[in-house]
């Protein structure tokens, strides 16, 4: 039996809200991206599940596929406002892969916040499991991303505001 799903944790000093605007916003996914392949966003900050926007990418930071630069939409899956977001992504890829990406936030004792994100590729089409090349991105990616999310949220994201 393998394992299908990568998740990690970390405990940010700040509300809920303020990181759930930052996750919420198309810029956000962008401004904290670890693995270096999302490079810009376009589409207005998401409301609802079914929401979508599209993120600019560029595969060349994994160095794994010659990809070059290429566009994908992100289909938002889970909204629960302060509490979870998950969304899918669709590409120029045939068929669609069906990875899902995401975060859960729970309120910490000490007035933080516990960031769980995960990514979950238990759902993929047979033609990519058969492939062997899953996860994509690696748990290091995560970790960093919610590093990245911290710092940004304790620096004030521009948007924040906005929620």
């Amino acid at each position: 039996m393998t394992n299908d799903r990568l998740t990690a944790q970390r405990v940010i000093a700040a509300s809920p809200s303020d990181i759930f605007a930052v996750l919420s916003d198309p810029q956000g996914h962008v401004a904290i991206d670890a693995s270096g392949m999302l490079m810009d966003a376009t589409g207005d900050r998401v409301a609802a599940e079914g929401d979508t926007f599209v993120v600019h990418m560029d595969r060349e930071a994994l160095g794994d596929f010659p990809m070059g630069t290429y566009d994908v939409t992100v289909t938002i899956r889970t909204f629960v406002p302060d509490r979870e977001i998950s969304w899918t992504i669709l590409g120029r890829v045939r068929p669609q892969i069906g990875h899902v990406y995401g975060y859960s936030l729970e309120p910490s004792d000490d007035g933080g916040t516990v960031v769980t994100s995960f990514y979950d590729w238990s759902q993929i089409h047979e033609e990519w499991r058969a492939k062997g090349i899953f996860p994509v991105i690696a748990e290091g990616s995560l970790r960093g991303t919610l590093g990245i999310l911290d710092r940004t949220v304790r620096r004030g994201y521009p948007l924040a505001a906005a929620r």
